[in-house]
């Protein structure tokens, strides 16, 4: 979906395909037939974008055979689809029964990462639009926070300054250009807009910035306006956005409230909570932890990093942040220029909801991504964005 801000620049939305993940070149493409193009006709587009996310096994598929690009960037274009940024954090098996801390393998310190993430930037290059000159790429914030020394940090450091080059040469030799975003996330090497901004001060060029997911944000109570304040006056940009929401719950000493989060505590991916006190942000790496008496103070709100879809809070006594959110696109995209234009419904999470919220079977997941899509749209019209054919 596109929209014209009313400075002119063009502004894209559209929502991740690792919703529904697939390993391999011929399971995307089942995901452009069975989720992707019906999610298009539900919301009556001739044209929808999808944030594509391509597996480490996928991405050697396409890297070495011409021809499955051609028929990759085909389908898009038959079924009416169209890719400006790509979801580079999960390398593989990210639709396994457990995911957890895997999510982060391999990161920045292993030589697998930069060339997974140059191989996307390459390939985005060929899957983008002839009428855009820019893509994006989202990937993990450096690493998981343990086990993280000064040796690790150098590696990373290094692969980043090489991706920097490496993308300045993609665009001389395509005319393209690829901006990666580092997305900063709880629990990880970056976790903070601070973090990131005193990693992304060392590598050169404005190629690599921040990609901005606002559940995360919101889970470590981090404020829009501040946040956004601080990257710009560093000069860090912000290539990309994931509209997300958070689970919030406002008085977590109440039973009832435990009982409600406690159906959220799943097994398949990190669901990392972080309450804010006097004494700064504290936290457990999983809801679960969180919900053991004493862990954590319950005497003010907890946040749990839990992509609750954008137009379906969960029932009293939680709700989400959409509120951040909101304040984060007023802020982002409500400003006489858009700080960024490449934005991305990411809600992971359909799948593993409490059972009397998870949709049952293709039909309805379809329903509701289209829904958050709906949601999303609203909120860039109020903004004053106008939505393109």
């Amino acid at each position: 979906m596109r929209f014209r801000h009313p400075n002119g620049d063009v502004v894209h939305l559209a929502y991740c395909t690792n919703v529904h993940p697939a390993e391999t070149l011929d399971g995307v493409l089942a995901q452009l037939r069975d989720h992707c193009e019906p999610v298009r006709r539900l919301l009556r587009r001739d044209r929808l974008g999808i944030g594509l996310w391509l597996s480490s096994d996928a991405v050697r598929t396409l890297t070495a055979d011409p021809a499955a690009l051609r028929r990759l960037r085909s389908e898009l274009d038959r079924r009416g689809l169209e890719v400006v940024t790509l979801n580079g954090f999960p390398y593989e098996g990210f639709g396994a029964a457990e995911v957890k801390y895997r999510v982060y393998r391999p990161d920045w310190t292993d030589p697998r990462r930069l060339a997974h993430t140059a191989d996307l930037a390459r390939l985005l290059t060929t899957l983008l639009p002839d009428d855009v000159a820019e893509g994006t790429v989202s990937t993990l914030p450096v690493a998981w926070r343990t086990p993280f020394d000064a040796a690790r940090a150098r590696a990373a450091s290094a692969a980043l300054a090489t991706l920097a080059e490496r993308l300045a040469t993609l665009e001389a030799e395509t005319g393209r250009r690829v901006r990666v975003g580092l997305e900063p996330e709880p629990g990880c090497v970056i976790e903070t807009t601070a973090e990131a901004i005193a990693q992304l001060t060392t590598v050169p060029g404005d190629r690599i910035g921040v990609c901005l997911d606002t559940c995360h944000l919101a889970t470590c109570f981090e404020d829009p306006r501040t946040v956004l304040n601080a990257l710009q006056a560093a000069r860090i940009p912000v290539p990309k956005v994931q509209l997300s929401a958070a689970l919030h719950a406002e008085h977590p000493c109440l039973p009832e409230v435990r009982e409600a989060l406690a159906a959220f505590a799943e097994p398949r991916f990190l669901h990392q909570t972080r309450t804010r006190t006097a004494a700064g942000l504290l936290g457990t790496d999983d809801l679960a932890e969180a919900l053991v008496g004493g862990v954590l103070p319950d005497d003010s709100p907890w946040r749990a990093h839990f992509h609750v879809p954008l137009h379906a809070p969960p029932s009293p006594p939680l709700t989400s942040t959409t509120d951040v959110l909101r304040d984060t696109l007023e802020h982002l995209i409500g400003g006489p220029a858009p700080l960024s234009r490449h934005l991305e419904v990411e809600t992971y999470t359909w799948q593993v909801l409490p059972s009397e919220l998870r949709p049952d079977g293709p039909g309805q997941l379809a329903d509701g991504i289209a829904a958050e899509l709906a949601f999303a749209r609203d909120l860039l019209v109020d903004l004053g964005l106008k939505e393109l054919p």
